[in-house]
């Protein structure tokens, strides 16, 4: 396993990420954050499972991006659905993230 790979986690993202499950998903995704080395970490956000996001779950993913920047950690956002990224880029947060390609 080489240093990038020890350095990154993945967090699944549930099926729906809005008012009743941002607070677990920020929990989480923020207590993995301080767990991964500063200025080194990067935190995979996996989308696979979600069918929904609305604007609470917009507002959990912000914060854990915001988490990530003050420790100088990456997060990725991997298996995109179509209609999530037009959503970033309606909301113009997609260059808040880097999304992984192809998946």
């Amino acid at each position: 396993m080489s240093a990038t790979e020890a350095n990154t986690r993945v967090v699944h993202v549930p099926e729906v990420l809005g008012l009743d499950t941002r607070g677990a998903f920020r929990d989480g995704a923020v207590e993995i954050l301080n767990q991964l080395p500063e200025a080194d970490g990067v935190l995979l956000i996996d989308f696979a499972g979600t069918r929904r996001i609305d604007s609470a779950g917009l507002g959990a993913l912000m914060l854990v991006q915001r988490k990530a920047a003050e420790r100088q950690q990456r997060v990725v956002l991997r298996h995109l659905r179509d209609e999530f990224r037009f959503l970033l880029v309606l909301t113009k947060l997609d260059d808040l993230f880097e999304i992984e390609a192809g998946k």
